[in-house]
């Protein structure tokens, strides 16, 4: 490995970062190392995006080197991971002082995304599971800080299991990988000549391991539980799950995309997602706690990845969990100003106009039918048409249609213009870095895929019922909510109103 760092000045150069990085981490963790020198190693924390910056521009063709992958993908997760950690460290500085761990909470998010960059520079099937074995170890570590909490035990506890179960399964996927194609070079073990070498059952067997590992850390039903149980652990510790944690699963189905074939793994993929897509959206909705409004709020988003990647489409897959985790993660780090400190202003009343409504639905149907009629076979067109359509159906209404007054809704119709703007421009760059890098597997069946979509507009239907109908005294909607309540709260063993490390305070 060492001679392979020598032969590539540029990865040379990350891990002299890197390492520095942990070492100034490490520093940190001595009682006689006084805290301001906290700055310093924030400084020498950014030294690895800076490089792994350096190396995204001038990165032109897929080059291995030894263990490593270095393609565009691999160079802007690694950024981008990275980039997530320098922030939340910074935001930390002050925001944790005090904190009985404090010097701890900086060295494990350095140690969490320097190994999650590793996984993603990785093109050694062993050393991606080792360092993303490593990653989620981090995380466990970091929801259980505070051990004298008996909650935050409970929940790393919980998260543990669950990782351990996405770990293992990785792990026996690999093996099985490198028993069939005698390679633990992913370029190579993924060659349609080793591709050829699979038994239906033996391709559906790893893919549906695969699917397992990547469902769990992204918090999809059945396995949401330690998502929603972790957010005892302190705001940062919520917003670093979002650089290359909870959404890794796009990265990873993006890189092992030549195993699927459009077959069984695929369709359970696209079934789970989509039930989490309706589960982490009721959520959201019913939760009055901000963070766990947050928390449904991703366990829709991942599941909506997943769509995209079981539909074979990674481009948008990995647009959709970077700028996912940009805004995730800074929602997080805004939760305390989401506590109102002062009486609300009485609200005003809306005046709608139903035919600027009917403008709006009329807008949407017709930009959604345009963007479907340019693939009208490609599945993910479909479910890209309606969620389009709906989006822009539901801006229009609340920007435009709502708008008090003329200038309003002139400002709410620029702003729709410039989010479109914004989001071609986007997409355009993304494709421009990616295409090369990112393949596209089969897509399932169009009959699994037409279920989907009804399923999904069968679930928007009913959380519009639900958001309309708040006051409504019907039992079968109380009994709905208060599912949905329950469903997005910790169990009881989770719910602590003192903790006991408190009570002499």
């Amino acid at each position: 490995m060492f001679v392979s760092l020598l032969s590539s000045p540029m990865i040379t150069l990350f891990f002299i970062a890197l390492i520095t990085a942990a070492l100034s981490g490490l520093l940190f963790l001595s009682p006689r190392v006084p805290l301001s020198y906290v700055r310093i190693h924030i400084a020498i924390a950014a030294l690895p995006p800076l490089v792994s910056l350096v190396a995204l521009v001038n990165t032109s063709v897929n080059e291995v080197v030894g263990p490593w992958y270095l393609d565009t993908l691999a160079w802007l997760m690694a950024f981008f991971v990275l980039l997530i950690g320098l922030i939340i460290q910074r935001f930390s500085v002050r925001y944790l002082m005090g904190d009985r761990a404090y010097r701890k909470y900086f060295a494990l998010f350095t140690f969490i995304t320097g190994a999650a960059s590793i996984v993603w520079l990785s093109g050694d099937l062993r050393l991606m599971v080792i360092t993303w074995g490593a990653t989620l170890v981090g995380l466990t570590m970091l929801i259980r800080l505070n051990s004298g909490w008996k909650v935050a035990s409970h929940a790393a506890k919980i998260t543990g299991i669950l990782f351990a179960l996405s770990w293992f399964s990785l792990l026996f996927a690999m093996i099985w990988l490198n028993q069939i194609t005698g390679q633990w070079q992913l370029s190579f073990a993924l060659t349609n000549e080793n591709l050829a070498q699979f038994e239906a059952w033996e391709r559906t067997g790893i893919n549906l391991l695969i699917v397992l590992a990547v469902i769990i850390p992204a918090a999809q039903w059945p396995f949401q539980r330690w998502l929603i149980e972790s957010v005892v652990a302190p705001t940062p510790v919520s917003a670093i799950m979002h650089a290359g944690l909870v959404n890794a699963g796009g990265i990873m189905l993006t890189r092992l995309s030549p195993l699927f074939d459009g077959g069984l793994a695929s369709i359970v993929l696209l079934i789970l997602a989509s039930i989490s897509v309706l589960i982490g959206s009721g959520i959201s909705l019913v939760q009055v706690d901000y963070k766990r409004q947050l928390v449904g709020s991703t366990i829709g988003q991942m599941g909506f990845m997943l769509i995209q990647c079981a539909l074979g489409a990674y481009i948008p897959a990995i647009i959709h969990l970077l700028l996912h985790g940009l805004f995730k993660a800074t929602l997080f780090l805004q939760a305390g100003s989401a506590v109102r400190r002062y009486e609300a202003l009485p609200r005003v009343k809306e005046k709608s106009s139903y035919l600027g409504i009917l403008a709006g639905r009329a807008l949407g149907i017709l930009v959604g039918g345009t963007y479907l009629f340019m693939a009208p076979g490609d599945g993910y067109q479909w479910i890209s048409a309606l969620i389009l359509g709906w989006s822009l159906s539901v801006a229009w209404t609340q920007l435009v249609a709502f708008g008090e007054g003329k200038m309003n809704r002139m400002i709410g119709l620029s702003f729709i213009g410039g989010v479109a703007a914004v989001y071609v421009i986007i997409h355009n760059l993304f494709y421009e870095w990616l295409y090369t890098t990112a393949y596209h597997s089969v897509q399932p069946p169009m009959s699994v895929v037409i279920i989907v979509i009804c399923l999904l507009v069968f679930g928007s239907a009913i959380g519009r019922w639900v958001a309309h109908n708040r006051s409504s005294s019907s039992a079968s909607f109380a009994v709905f909510y208060l599912w949905l309540v329950r469903l997005g709260e910790a169990k009881t063993k989770s719910v602590e109103s003192h903790p006991n490390y408190l009570k002499q305070f």
